[in-house]
């Protein structure tokens, strides 16, 4: 087996160990997110991300938490936008 078939079954084993994990460490959550090292320190350091620090030093996320955090402030698509002006007009018909 060539290298790069090894290296690549090697990621694939990886994103399936960190898909069914709860708590995620700093390097996984780069991983995860797609957040670059340094940004993701910017983050924590500003308190902007949901982090744990239990002994001071290693970072630790809450994969729920981050899965929230990244889907903050969600936009509805026109077709949402649409059928909730639709709703409402129904619901407020005048008779």
């Amino acid at each position: 087996m060539d290298n790069y078939l090894i290296l690549e079954r090697l990621d694939r084993l990886e994103r399936l160990i960190t898909a069914n994990k709860e708590v995620l460490t700093f390097e996984e959550t780069c991983d995860y997110t797609g957040i670059s090292r340094s940004y993701l320190y910017k983050l924590t350091a500003a308190g902007q991300i949901p982090h744990s620090k239990p002994n001071g030093k290693l970072i630790f996320f809450e994969k729920k938490k981050i899965v929230r955090w990244l889907l903050r402030n969600g936009r509805q698509s026109s077709q949402e936008i649409h059928a909730a002006a639709s709703a409402h007009t129904m619901r407020n018909r005048k008779v």
